[in-house]
């Protein structure tokens, strides 16, 4: 798959090096812009207050499958629902919510466990498929809670997984799973 990941940060460029490493042509994108118009998808990896400012700078997304993995730490555009409502309005095409609930700090760490980490996410149907396979590729187990509706929650969720950091553990995987699975 052709991939294009727009912030180089801790997100970005982690999960580009991920991504890298299972096959995909990967493209990074910094704060000067670029073309995304060979993408298959997109991951928007952007500080989130500079979402229509950083998307601006970038060519070929209109109807691109997107997928968010901010957090509102640079704040939001109080006119969307979340975070990811505000990529679907500019790309236009279906888009997801996903990573944004994993530390990256901790994408060296993946493969040294017994078994893969959670990733919770919120697709709309046109995205589900590639998200699914992406967050696979990255070395998590999908695990889906929802439509695009569901995106705002994730990014509230942001703040247990904040208090779970700060109250011991420290940074953190998780694993979700049916019973009879562990």
């Amino acid at each position: 798959m052709r991939i294009t990941v727009i912030g180089r940060g801790n997100v970005g460029g982690g999960l580009a090096r991920r991504w890298e490493k299972a096959g995909h042509t990967v493209t990074e994108i910094g704060r000067e812009g670029g073309d995304a118009s060979d993408a298959d998808a997109v991951l928007v990896a952007l500080p989130s207050g500079q979402i229509a400012a950083g998307l601006a700078k970038v060519s070929g997304l209109d109807g691109k499958i997107a997928i968010d993995a901010m957090n509102a730490f640079g704040g939001r555009n109080e006119q969307y629902e979340s975070l990811a409502h505000e990529v679907k309005s500019i790309v236009g095409g279906p888009v997801a919510k996903s990573f944004n609930t994993n530390f990256a700090r901790l994408y060296d760490q993946i493969d040294e466990q017994r078994l893969p980490p959670s990733n919770l996410y919120a697709a709309e149907e046109g995205a589900r498929e590639t998200t699914e396979q992406l967050i696979r590729d990255a070395g998590y187990d999908p695990v889906y809670v929802g439509g695009l509706e569901m995106a705002r929650t994730l990014e509230d969720h942001l703040g247990l997984m904040s208090a779970i950091n700060q109250g011991g553990m420290g940074f953190f995987f998780y694993r979700y799973a049916r019973p009879g699975e562990l």
